[in-house]
């Protein structure tokens, strides 16, 4: 697979410069693989720097996903009790919308001009730098594929 065909503008290969890193095919390959399919889980990663690259170990991708995560070229999702997924899109505080069904994840704007809770009511002496929001419910596809009503839970259905 030839560089150019990896990051053919050159943004990923300035971006891991940027940041101190070494510009590898399989840290392009993970970034490509990103570009085109945020909120993937590491597994998902793991098949698609296969498909593009070839041999990469499970690890390497874990070790890859964690170096670009430290630096800032990676957010890392951990939706509760579902495996965590990773994103390119770090350079702003947006928020997930994310399907109990299948998991389909999406990215939601802040809306101008409303605070969500970012302030407990006690923080036991924590010093709170950061606070999450994700929106749960169930996306317009899978109330199509087994006649729910839109918003029914599938808490007994969770997704993988």
């Amino acid at each position: 697979m030839a560089l150019g065909s990896v990051d053919p503008g050159g943004a990923a290969s300035r971006a891991l410069r940027s940041a101190g890193l070494r510009v590898t095919m399989p840290r392009l390959a993970m970034l490509a693989w990103l570009g085109a399919h945020p909120h993937s889980t590491a597994e998902a990663i793991r098949a698609g720097v296969r498909e593009q690259f070839g041999a990469v170990s499970t690890q390497a991708v874990y070790d890859m996903l964690a170096v670009c995560t430290t630096v800032g070229l990676l957010r890392r999702i951990e939706p509760a009790g579902h495996p965590a997924r990773f994103e390119r899109r770090v350079d702003d505080h947006h928020y997930h919308l994310m399907c109990r069904r299948c998991g389909r994840t999406e990215d939601v704007d802040r809306v101008t001009g409303v605070q969500p809770c970012l302030t407990p009511a006690e923080a036991g002496g924590f010093a709170v730098d950061e606070a999450e929001v994700v929106f749960w419910g169930v996306c317009p596809a899978c109330p199509a594929a087994d006649g729910a009503p839109d918003g029914a839970r599938r808490d007994q259905e969770p997704w993988p």
